[in-house]
């Protein structure tokens, strides 16, 4: 095995939430406005990515301080382990989004969908193909029928 790893950020993610209370704990479900500021030694790194209507946003949750193996998600009650949930509290904590390039301004992408605290380092970007990105015959494990048990607007109450 290979490691250890060193990741160095290529940017840093802006968004209007400065804590987890009142977060979109989903890219999808987010219209949240926010941009993406790449570092100037990778901003050539962005070229053609305006072409693209919306990017894969790789990104390190750098305010978790306690990994856990299993974990209690905002869906459901009931403890589930930590690869089967999108919960932050991983061992290496490292979180994607998928949101929508609204537009570009040289090193500055500007997004929609934002669902990361304002400052959120950002290790990679790539941009969504739904030829490869988008998968039709799929199961959804525990969460099938969470939705309108708990829908994901109750996160906000």
């Amino acid at each position: 095995m290979a490691g250890p790893f060193v990741f160095r950020p290529i940017g840093v993610i802006r968004s209007p939430f400065t804590e987890r209370e009142g977060m979109p704990i989903q890219s999808a479900r987010s219209e949240a406005e926010g941009r993406v500021e790449v570092f100037e030694a990778y901003a050539e790194g962005l070229k053609d990515i305006e072409g693209f209507s919306h990017l894969i946003l790789i990104y390190v949750f750098d305010r978790i301080e306690h990994p856990a193996l299993t974990v209690r998600p905002f869906l459901d009650d009931a403890p589930h382990g930590i690869f089967a949930t999108r919960h932050p509290a991983r061992p290496n904590p490292i979180g994607l989004s998928v949101v929508e390039l609204v537009s570009r301004e040289g090193a500055t992408l500007h997004i929609r969908g934002v669902d990361v605290l304002d400052g959120t380092p950002l290790l990679d970007i790539k941009p969504y193909v739904p030829q490869f990105d988008h998968h039709t015959a799929t199961r959804t494990g525990w969460l099938k029928g969470q939705e309108e048990e708990r829908p994901w607007e109750a996160r906000y109450e």
